[in-house]
């Protein structure tokens, strides 16, 4: 399976017909800007191309009332001032002849792509489209959107592909027992990155407890558009949807204004104090478990853009993405809205598209400090969906709103004019995004994504279409001068297995190779690993992750000088002897993994019991993940590929993964899959952690949170952790 590209140049149609500042930025030139960056990438060429179908008058109507489809389908014989008469009825909208014809394609290219995605044609894709669609209610066009392609892409699904999968026990959320357990739903997560908040997709589905809408945007205090004060944290939706909206606002962005004044010149983006902190997007959409992602995924919150006046980098975007696609067996449709910036969207298109593809994301680059009013709003957020979701509800009692976080009362103030400071810093981002995105076209991927380097081979082993075996090993002479100090590596097989390591991890190092997996013997795997993080050290990389899980002591001489990052999953307790060594416990009676609602910017975050990976890895930044599974490692396959699979984030995908040469086959291919950009294995239900748990968890993070800032994150928006059940 692959991706799928969905577009048709029909929708460069539409344009603006009369003078209108704040409309003209809609312009065909975003689709067509977007896709020759994917044609210049040869990111086009990769994909499965579908060209877009209008779609049907009942289609339309799954979201949109007949009255409003009928308004819509006269524009096409209404005159240029008959048209501009219409337009001014709703906010920032404008209507062409051929709009209903644009919007009935962006409509059917989202059909056509859930289609294909839940018919298993394709893994994930991307539909190319316009007019966007997130702001658009059921009679009313708004925001420059028209029909709302993603709340009927929903609809479409779970009328045509309703899976029939009963609703978990787990999923019952006190105190909603509205939700029966028997209840047959195709559930559908909607994830919205646009800047704006899409509150027609909101308002759409705020009493449908199988549709979980998700939205992170810029709020400001209800200061920036569209000034709803229903797009705040505590809109949770209502009857049997409560607690099947979040809303996660952004309060305190420093730009002067949501949309310059007429005829002023737009400007790039005002830099933050701090960096903004990327939400991840994955609570509480791990205990919701959908079976569709369907993205909104505007980029008016990339650098550069005159909307959104953020500054989130074109990698961001591929994280993002990267991220979501651990849920839903990988199911992800994507559907353009925002992005008015031509240069910034294309660059931040292409790397959505890339991390759809399964190319590994960029680093992120930058200091990862959480801005002070992003961590009130995730408590803001935490406070307001703790009483409907278990895996929020981990700290005792809910948090209360805090008052600095809440929309004022009346009339909100505007923000402050523009002024000469804000424009110089405007001129000076521009420079900085020239700069950036010429970086980020100099990135190419590997040439082999994903190597195994085995120390037999396996006839049952099945690896995915373009995963080399690799044979070759390092020099005799520098296998033997890095296995002198150690007896474990005196044995031929363990040699040769080292050898086969060090060759692997050079080619990772050099750029040849993104990922790789190497098999070791279970009595070598110790010293193989020590091997392999000095070599890695004094080879080029400049910060190194260790992630040993099982029985694996960290080196006694390693010298902790911040270069690397020492996480240990299998020890007796939860320390942290320094801030770069950190020790954690599987769970001593399930054997299973625990899992935390991630707390960080671009790493998992992990429960004390299980798979770690806690946020300090977003502010350590490695060039180079070791992840080691040791004796007793008490990972199931399906565990260790999400651990895998995470830990390809922090490093642009430079992952290299020790195992024992006893391992299954299943386990090194499903590990081959995920490095290999697929999916993992769904994980299945999980109940919550014993307060035993979050307490060794709660005390761990306290040494550490002075180091690592992005700890905060934890402290603020609490520390959700659940319990995976394992299979007799």
């Amino acid at each position: 399976m692959g991706t799928a590209l969905v577009y048709h140049e029909d929708m460069t149609a539409a344009r603006l017909l009369w003078e209108d500042p704040e409309c003209e930025i809609e312009c065909p030139q975003r689709l067509t800007a977007a896709l020759e960056g994917l044609q210049q990438r040869g990111l086009e060429q990769r994909c499965l191309r579908l060209v877009a179908r209008e779609a049907s008058e009942a289609e339309l109507g799954l979201v949109h009332s007949p009255e409003y489809v009928a308004l819509l389908r006269g524009t096409q014989a209404l005159g240029t001032q008959e048209l501009q008469a219409l337009s001014g009825q709703y906010d920032a909208v404008y209507f062409h002849p051929r709009t209903f014809h644009c919007a009935r394609l962006a409509v059917g290219a989202a059909l056509q792509l859930v289609d294909a995605v839940m018919t298993g044609a394709v893994r994930n894709g991307l539909a190319l489209v316009r007019p966007p669609g997130h702001h658009s209610q059921r009679a009313a066009a708004n925001g420059f959107c028209v029909f709302n392609s993603v709340a009927i892409a929903a609809r479409h699904a779970k009328q045509k592909h309703g899976l029939h999968r009963f609703v978990p026990v787990w999923l019952q959320r006190v105190p909603c027992p509205s939700v029966v357990p028997e209840l047959s739903v195709c559930r559908v997560l909607i994830v919205d990155w646009d800047v704006h908040h899409g509150q027609g997709t909101q308002y759409i589905f705020e009493d449908d407890p199988s549709v979980l809408y998700f939205s992170w945007h810029r709020y400001e205090h209800r200061r920036f558009w569209p000034y709803l004060r229903e797009s705040d944290a505590d809109a949770v939706g209502q009857g049997q949807g409560l607690g099947f909206t979040v809303n996660l606002p952004w309060n305190q962005v420093l730009a002067p204004h949501p949309r310059p004044p007429p005829r002023a010149p737009h400007p790039a983006h005002i830099p933050l104090p701090e960096p903004p902190l990327l939400p991840r997007p994955t609570w509480p959409c791990l205990q919701f478990d959908p079976e569709l992602v369907l993205v909104s995924a505007g980029f008016d919150s990339a650098i550069g853009d005159p909307e959104g006046q953020m500054q989130a980098t074109p990698e961001c975007f591929a994280h993002l993405t990267q991220l979501l696609q651990v849920l839903a067996d990988g199911r992800v449709c994507a559907v353009l809205e925002g992005g008015y910036h031509l240069e910034s969207l294309s660059q931040s298109v292409c790397m959505m598209v890339q991390a759809l593809l399964g190319d590994p994301a960029p680093p992120l680059s930058g200091p990862m400090v959480p801005h002070g009013s992003a961590l009130e709003s995730i408590q803001s957020v935490r406070a307001a969906q703790a009483p409907y979701w278990m895996s929020l509800q981990q700290q005792g009692a809910a948090p209360v709103l805090s008052p600095s976080t809440c929309s004022p009362e009346g009339k909100p103030s505007p923000l402050l004019p523009w002024g000469p400071e804000f424009k110089a810093a405007a001129t000076q981002t521009m420079a900085a995004l020239s700069s950036l995105l010429d970086k980020l076209c100099l990135n190419p991927t590997p040439p082999v994504r994903t190597a195994v380097a085995l120390t037999a081979p396996d006839a049952a082993l099945v690896l995915p279409p373009g995963v080399l075996c690799q044979e070759r090993s390092a020099l005799p002479e520098e296998m033997q001068a890095w296995a002198r100090p150690h007896k474990a590596l005196a044995q031929d097989k363990a040699l040769t297995a080292l050898g086969k390591v060090l060759y692997l991890l050079d080619r990772l190092l050099d750029g040849q190779v993104s990922s790789g997996i190497a098999a070791t013997p279970a009595p070598a795997t110790a010293a193989t690993l020590d091997v392999a993080i000095r070599c890695g050290l004094s080879h080029g990389a400049q910060r190194l992750l260790c992630v040993a899980v099982g029985q694996l002591d960290r080196p006694p001489d390693l010298t902790d000088d911040g270069r690397n990052l020492w996480l240990n999953i299998g020890g007796k307790e939860a320390a942290a002897p320094s801030t770069f060594h950190v020790c954690v416990p599987l769970p001593g009676v399930s054997g299973g993994v625990m899992r935390a609602r991630p707390l960080a910017l671009n790493c998992p975050s992990w429960g004390n019991c299980g798979c770690i990976c806690p946020s300090e890895i977003g502010s350590f930044q490695p060039d180079l993940v070791l992840v080691a599974l040791g004796p007793a490692h008490g990972l199931r396959d399906p565990q260790a590929a999400l651990l895998t699979a995470l830990l390809r984030g922090p490093a642009g995908g430079r992952v290299l993964a020790l195992i024992d040469e006893e391992s299954t086959p299943q386990l090194v291919g499903v590990l081959a899959r995920v490095l290999h950009g697929e999916a993992p294995p769904s994980l299945g239900p999980f109940s919550m952690a014993s307060p035993e748990d979050m307490q060794a968890l709660m005390r761990l993070r306290g040494p550490l949170e002075p180091q690592w800032k992005m700890l905060q994150v934890a402290g603020e928006a609490g520390v959700g952790v659940v319990r995976l059940r394992v299979s007799a």
